[in-house]
């Protein structure tokens, strides 16, 4: 499997590429998916961003945001910190 798929569903993400952003083995992201520790947000371009998607996770105060093509291409990677506090 590539870091990113498409399939009938949506988007499937490598569970051993989130872990190696995230420092942690794929188990855990499994677990911390299922659970909640780990969330994440699809959103679809339009206009001049129509075609890709961008894939955002969240875990522990960090952030992996990809932009997709159609294929599932990664076009654009970035991590950063976020604000845990609601």
């Amino acid at each position: 499997m590539s870091e990113v798929s498409v399939s009938a569903d949506g988007f499937l993400v490598d569970a051993a590429f989130l872990g190696s952003v995230f420092g942690v083995a794929p188990d855990v992201i499994r677990m911390e998916m299922r659970d909640g520790r780990i969330t994440s947000r699809c959103e679809t371009g339009v206009d001049e961003d129509a075609g890709t998607s961008r894939l955002t996770f969240y875990r522990a105060g960090r952030a992996l945001r990809l932009v997709v093509d159609g294929d599932g291409t990664i076009l654009k990677r970035s991590s950063f910190p976020v604000s845990t506090k609601r």
